[in-house]
C-alpha cells in the first residue's frame, strides 16, 4: 500500500510529461497502479462496506455499469454461498464466442465492486466471470433459493430508479445475456419473380415472466416497439422487428461481439 505522498509524486512525474513506463522504472511502482491513480488517487480498502450497508443506504456510485450488470445477472447470473472462504460468489456465464461481452462483463463487475478481484473460470463453451464478496446479496436482493423463474423477481425502488435513469444499459445487459440480434429473410413476388429480402431483428428469451415484464416495460420507456414471438412451453420470446425500433436498438445495443 503506497501512501498519499508517494502517489502524488508519481502522478507529478506523469504530469511533467514522463511516460508511465519511465515513471514505473524510476519509482518501482507498477504501471497499472499509476494508471489507476490517475482515475482515483485515494486508496480503496477491501474492508469498505457496500453502499447498501451504510447507515443511510444509497445506490452504487457506478450506476450505469450497475444497470448493465443487473441485466446480465437477471439473464445469466447467479449468487452462491461460499462457506469455505466466506461471502458469496457472483458468477455470470458468458459464451466463448463473444470475447467483447466477456470483457464488458468483467469491467462492469470491477466498476461496481472495485475493491474485489474478478476472475475468469473456463467451462465447456463458456466462461464464468466470477467475483467474491460478502455484499453481493446487498446489491442483488433478487438472490434466493431455487431458479429465478420459480420465484418472484421484483426490483427494489433504488434498482428501478437506476433502470429508469439508465434504461439502455439495463436493456444492453439483458440482450447480452438472453438476447440476440439476427438477420431474418423472406421472399415475395415482384413482377412475377420471387425475390429474397433480409431484415434484422432482436430477440429476447427468458423463462421468468417477471424478467420478461422488466424487459418489455423498459422497451416501452425508450420507445421501442415489440411483440411476443413464438413461445415454447418453457420460455417466452420477445421480438423487435419494426425498422425504426431495430434502428434504435442498433444505435444503443448492436450485435454481440
Amino acid at each position: 500500500m503506497y501512501d498519499r505522498k508517494t502517489r502524488e509524486r508519481a502522478l507529478a512525474l506523469v504530469a511533467q510529461g514522463c511516460s508511465l513506463n519511465s515513471v514505473s522504472k524510476q519509482t518501482g511502482i507498477s504501471r497499472y497502479a499509476i494508471r489507476s491513480w490517475q482515475t482515483r488517487i485515494e486508496p480503496i480498502s477491501r474492508t469498505t462496506q457496500c453502499p447498501r450497508c451504510e447507515h443511510v443506504p444509497r445506490s452504487p456510485e457506478a450506476a450505469k455499469q450497475y444497470g448493465y450488470l443487473l441485466g446480465l445477472y437477471l439473464g445469466d447470473g447467479c449468487l452462491s454461498r461460499q462457506p469455505h472462504r466466506g461471502g458469496y460468489a457472483l458468477r455470470i456465464a458468458c459464451a466463448d464466442a463473444w470475447p467483447g461481452l466477456i470483457g464488458a462483463c468483467r469491467q462492469a463487475v470491477k466498476d461496481v465492486r472495485p475493491m474485489n478481484s474478478v476472475c475468469i473460470i473456463q467451462r465447456e463453451g463458456c466462461v464464468m466471470v466470477t467475483s467474491y464478496s460478502h455484499h453481493w446479496p446487498c446489491l442483488f436482493p433478487q438472490h434466493g433459493p431455487g431458479k429465478k423463474h420459480e420465484r418472484p423477481i421484483v426490483l427494489e425502488p433504488w434498482q428501478q430508479q437506476i433502470v429508469d435513469e439508465h434504461p439502455w444499459e439495463f436493456i444492453h445487459g439483458l440482450i447480452h445475456s438472453d438476447g440476440c440480434r439476427i438477420t431474418n429473410w423472406t421472399t415475395r413476388m415482384v413482377s412475377g419473380k420471387r425475390k429474397r429480402y433480409e431484415y434484422p431483428r432482436y430477440f429476447f428469451t427468458n423463462t421468468s415472466g417477471d424478467i420478461i415484464r422488466l424487459y418489455t416495460d423498459t422497451l416501452d420507456a425508450v420507445g421501442v416497439e415489440w411483440k411476443p414471438g413464438r413461445q415454447s412451453r418453457k420460455a417466452e420470446n420477445i421480438s423487435v422487428a419494426r425498422k425504426a425500433s431495430v434502428a434504435l436498438m442498433d444505435k444503443h445495443i448492436g450485435p454481440k461481439y
